[in-house]
């Protein structure tokens, strides 16, 4: 894979990421959850489900340069940066989930 594909699907899987755990009631969209009122997923749940889903995007984008070639350090403001990206990312499902009257 090139540079320019990996680049493009990686931003493509953040996008999706970020949004998944605005968008279902899964538990990481695999496991049910029924344990909580409803069946519905508290608020803390999906902040922990959206760092989770921000851990697996960066390994991902670390193995796609691993692949690519050689990789940098990174320090931690690129992290923080990072999660800031991501965040902003995840802003449409959060909107579609507790902004919208229903």
């Amino acid at each position: 894979m090139n540079q320019s594909a990996s680049v493009w699907l990686l931003i493509l899987l953040a996008v999706v990421a970020a949004n998944l755990p605005f968008i279902n009631e899964r538990l990481f969209a695999v496991v049910p959850i029924k344990r909580f009122v409803g069946g519905i997923k508290p608020f803390w749940v999906r902040v922990l489900e959206l760092f989770f889903w921000y851990g697996v995007i960066g390994l991902l984008g670390m193995l796609f340069e691993r692949m690519i070639g050689n990789t940098f350090t990174q320090r931690w403001e690129f992290y923080v940066t990072a999660l800031s990206l991501f965040v902003v990312l995840a802003f449409p499902g959060f909107v579609g989930r507790y902004l919208l009257k229903r």
